[in-house]
């Protein structure tokens, strides 16, 4: 008769570290898109919640703007079609343009940028895009509030921008020093204050962060049986 003896495993306390590195890992990441998941059904919920609510005066949310955010808001003032920035690369339905900002000053001489919506880019690199004037009197306008913060952005690891937000990055540009909210303008008193194509709201679906959690978790539990496997075969 004779028997088989096993010998021992080569690097056996290192190899079941990196296992256990990896299970960690896995964990981590894991925890991490199941809170990424929690983080943005919350932010949903609260943008669903707040574009139904009806419009409120500006000066009425002013002093807790963050309560308000995505909120409908009116006020009153004059646009200022001498400062006017075109911020590039914006698409719609596929199509190349520009989102639309121009000054706005309240009755109560709060200065604000208002995002008047997207317009198609012209025919040529040189030519111009089409821009509706906005009137020179008095007007009353309807919008979104917005706070000066960039939104986070839905790539696998993405993490909350931590970049300017577009208030800021507007003012730099223009050298100018405005409130830190802007309007994502809807309608006014004048129907060509309507924009063809307002901002869009943000994904508001959960994204697939819970599934991307499961799948790390399913990763983990490879790891824990290809350790086994390795053991096994010695």
């Amino acid at each position: 008769m004779s028997s088989e003896v096993k010998g021992k495993e080569p690097w056996a306390i290192f190899k079941s570290l990196i296992a256990l590195l990896l299970i960690a890992l896995c964990l981590w990441a894991a925890q991490w898109q199941y809170h990424r998941g929690i983080d943005r059904h919350a932010r949903n919920t609260i943008i669903e919640e707040r574009i139904a609510k009806p419009a409120l005066d500006l000066s009425t949310v002013e002093k807790n703007l963050k309560d308000f955010e995505w909120q409908k808001v009116t006020t009153s003032g004059v646009f200022d079609n001498q400062k006017q920035i075109l911020l590039r690369n914006r698409y719609s339905e596929g199509k190349y343009g520009y989102e639309v900002l121009t000054l706005f000053t309240s009755d109560d001489s709060r200065k604000f940028w208002v995002d008047r919506g997207w317009v198609e880019a012209g025919a040529t690199a040189t030519t111009a895009p089409v821009v509706t004037p906005v009137p020179e009197a008095r007007v009353s306008i309807t919008g979104r509030l917005r706070l000066d913060s960039s939104l986070p952005r839905g790539s696998f690891f993405a993490l909350p921008g931590k970049g300017q937000g577009l208030v800021s990055e507007l003012n730099a540009q223009s050298q100018l020093d405005t409130e830190k909210f802007y309007v994502d303008l809807l309608s006014g008193s004048e129907n060509s204050l309507t924009p063809e194509v307002p901002a869009q709201l943000p994904e508001l679906s959960d994204g697939p962060h819970m599934a991307y959690a499961l799948q790390w978790i399913f990763f983990g539990g490879l790891v824990v049986y290809g350790r086994i496997l390795i053991r096994r075969a010695r």
